[in-house]
């Protein structure tokens, strides 16, 4: 099995991997064609990679396109689940659609930039400067319920697998590690979460991924997912990614993405 990493970072500890700068993709043409796998390129590389040279890629083709943007992700979540996704609009930041929003909506929302992660450009809207000032930055405006929750979930999808799910709670209106929020272990996690993450991940094909799921009155809603999530959630979250990507990629017990899906199942 020949694998070839364009990120060296996310693929230790996987045997026999070469690493090649991303802009030397092209010089190495004959090494990509040769590839079993080609791990993590960049963005800007996955159509050469798959339209062109037609290799595997990991993560998959859809976990790329559907996780480019906040747009492409709702839009998709909204056609997989819509009872599982918070009331969200999507709009210009035109002065006629920036009177919508103050027309219909009720403060406070959530107002989010399309490509952001870590918490990083999501924003508490509670007055009209505020959204005002949002729509001054941002060409498309993504407006969110609200909803009513001091923790969410983070859900990790390798390979078929649900690797790890635990609780992150804030101190403020945000959730993420990366904003000072502290993993909680101590709580049961509903199986309808896992439940539902199960079934997206194998209905979209989403293979590598960490979404963040809130739990409202018992229900749960599907904030988003990060195809590039951090580690820092539980001590042995590497080990655990480590080993769900040598088991798929190597075909220790899975199959590609491309194949019909196989049953998802989650790890302890």
């Amino acid at each position: 099995m020949k694998l070839i990493t364009f990120d060296p970072f996310r693929t230790l500890g996987l045997p026999g991997v070469r690493y090649i700068k991303p802009e030397h993709m092209f010089a190495q043409r004959d090494e990509l064609l040769a590839a079993d796998w080609v791990l993590f390129p960049a963005y800007w590389q996955i159509h050469g990679l798959h339209y062109v040279l037609q290799r595997a890629l990991f993560p998959s083709l859809a976990t790329y396109h559907l996780g480019h943007d906040k747009v492409e992700m709702t839009r998709a979540l909204r056609l997989a689940c819509p009872d599982n996704v918070p009331e969200t609009e999507i709009l210009s930041s035109s002065h006629s659609d920036v009177s919508r929003i103050l027309d219909t909506w009720s403060f406070p929302f959530v107002a989010k930039r399309v490509r952001s992660s870590q918490g990083d450009g999501v924003f508490l809207v509670e007055n009209r400067q505020q959204l005002l000032d949002y729509a001054a930055h941002n060409e498309v405006l993504y407006i969110q319920k609200l909803l009513p929750i001091v923790r969410d979930l983070r859900v990790v999808v390798v390979g078929r697998r649900i690797i790890a799910s635990y609780w992150r709670e804030g101190t403020s209106f945000h959730n993420n590690l990366a904003r000072g929020a502290r993993v909680r272990t101590d709580l049961p996690v509903p199986d309808d979460a896992l439940a539902l993450v199960e079934s997206l991940a194998r209905r979209l094909h989403i293979d590598h991924a960490g979404f963040d799921v809130a739990w409202v009155d018992g229900q749960p809603y599907v904030l988003e997912f990060n195809r590039l999530f951090g580690n820092r959630g539980i001590p042995d979250l590497p080990r655990r990614v480590g080993a769900a990507m040598r088991a798929y990629l190597l075909g220790e017990s899975e199959s590609p993405p491309d194949d019909s899906p196989a049953p998802m199942t989650r790890s302890a």
